[in-house]
């Protein structure tokens, strides 16, 4: 049984290590989208360029998240925990000295695989280390100070942009790296490896959901300058989501089981997902680039200018999974998901000289609210969708489906809003061009609650609750972890 105490010494070293590894991760995920006018400008890349700076990164971690918190429970949690923090500190070196835009492009791809090995490895090192009287508090810092991080992510990147340069956005993953990785030696204890030391790994399903991602994304990319190469990824990468869904159908040991979504419930949740974070994903893509390349703010400025959403999800978050559990999910996730809506059809008034006050702020805080009110209900009702045995499992699904609906916005958004190659670099052509795409998320968004509103019910009131309360969080949903089993004598 674990037995780490939170009070004790070695509780909060485990506690510290955690953050540091999953802040890691956090941070680069919410400070890249403000470096993106400053790489693209100093590294001489196009429009589709930055949009493989983001997804690169996407592709490695939404295919592979899912093996990574496999891997864990066979091969030991702080093992392969450490092995993602080398890894991710590693691709983040090779980041901060690409010399062009493929350099940079492939690290991003590197940094996604050690962002799939320690993402589900910090919760899980929490779940199997502490004391069961203290896991839940554990939880619960640890996924407070991930929404702080998350909260100070976009601030900490604008001003690293502004002043020593976009690189130290990456390269300061090094010194966090060097702290956590001795520390979680030294204190964190060695958990898994044994009691699920069984089977085979799903390497093979890993390799072409992945595969089929990345070529997808090429061709949504690529697809407004066409050509046969196009065309061929997109038949390869259809081809590879067939192969994908007959192998996780044949495996004994899949890594997507498919009677997962024989609950209703279940599937409906994730289409909302794939609706909701879309909109979010490609939102938070391109505000950043609105903000500086048409409003004229500093990556600083721009940065700072989206802290609302972050910081009222911190606040109110866990205000809200309480009120869905009163009155049950199926209105949070209807109104949520209008709420984002209406705030991005507010930032349509975010343009040339456009106001703080009177422009950015009303649409950033409306968008805000509407984070708050669906984020936790749709976590709470992953959960209760399936037996208590699966919730771990659900839940990565559920983070793996929102990160995957990310990464194909931020690669069709343009295509969709008629953005060319040297739109960044042309404020009213992007002006332009950013008004037809929040048309599109508004309507992905709504999109998501009419399948609320039509699908989801109320959990039955034995499932499993979440333990992640306070998100900060806007590239995926909280990732919950599985239940520990504890050994018998």
């Amino acid at each position: 049984m674990p037995d780490v105490r939170l009070a004790s010494p070695q509780g909060k070293w485990v506690l510290l290590t955690t953050v540091l590894g999953s802040g890691m991760a956090m941070l680069d995920s919410t400070v890249v989208n403000v470096a993106l006018p400053r790489i693209g400008r100093d590294l001489d890349a196009n429009l589709s360029a930055l949009q493989w700076t983001v997804n690169a990164y996407m592709v490695t971690l939404a295919g592979l998240i899912l093996l990574g918190g496999a891997l864990g429970d066979r091969f030991g949690r702080r093992k392969v925990f450490v092995v993602g923090v080398v890894w991710f500190a590693v691709a983040s070196l090779l980041c901060g000295i690409a010399p062009n835009a493929g350099t940079l492009i492939a690290a991003r791809a590197l940094q996604g695989v050690g962002g799939a090995l320690l993402t589900p490895g910090s919760l899980a090192l929490i779940q199997a280390s502490f004391h069961p009287d203290d896991r839940g508090r554990a939880v619960g810092l640890w996924s407070g100070f991930g929404g702080i991080g998350a909260a100070v992510g976009p601030f900490v990147g604008g001003w690293l942009v502004d002043g020593p340069g976009w690189r130290w956005v990456f390269l300061l993953n090094v010194p966090l790296a060097l702290l956590c990785v001795p520390v979680a030696l030294r204190h964190v204890p060695e958990s898994g490896g044994g009691e699920r030391a069984h089977g085979r790994f799903d390497v093979l399903g890993a390799v072409l959901g992945a595969l089929a991602l990345a070529l997808v994304t090429y061709a949504l990319i690529e697809a407004g300058g066409g050509g046969p190469v196009v065309a061929v990824s997109a038949v390869a990468g259809l081809a590879a989501a067939v192969a994908f869904v007959v192998v996780e159908r044949r495996r004994p040991d899949p890594m997507m089981p498919p009677d997962i979504f024989a609950s209703r419930q279940f599937t409906a949740v994730n289409l909302v997902t794939l609706c909701v974070y879309a909109a979010l994903g490609g939102f938070f893509f391109l505000a950043a680039l609105q903000l500086q390349v048409v409003v004229g703010y500093s990556a600083l400025a721009a940065g700072t200018a989206l802290l609302p959403t972050t910081v009222l999800m911190l606040l109110l978050s866990a205000r809200s999974g309480e009120l869905a559990d009163r009155i049950g999910p199926r209105i949070p996730l209807t109104v949520g998901p209008l709420l984002c809506a209406a705030g991005m059809l507010l930032m349509l008034r975010v343009g040339p000289g456009a106001s703080y006050s009177a422009d950015v702020l009303p649409a950033l805080m409306v968008l805000g609210l509407g984070m708050v009110t669906l984020v936790a209900p749709l976590t709470a009702t992953v959960l209760g969708s399936v037996s208590v045995v699966r919730a771990g499992l659900a839940s990565g699904i559920n983070n793996a489906a929102a990160r995957a609906a990310g990464l194909m916005a931020v690669a069709a958004l343009p295509l969709l809003a008629g953005m060319g190659e040297e739109a960044y670099r042309e404020p009213a052509a992007f002006d332009a061009a950013f008004g037809k795409a929040m048309g599109w998320c508004a309507g992905a968004l709504v999109a998501g609650a009419v399948i609320a509103a039509a699908v989801v019910r109320r959990p039955p009131p034995d499932c499993k609750r979440p333990e992640c309360l306070r998100q900060g969080g806007v590239t995926a949903p909280p990732l919950e972890g599985e239940p520990v089993r504890e050994k018998l004598p």
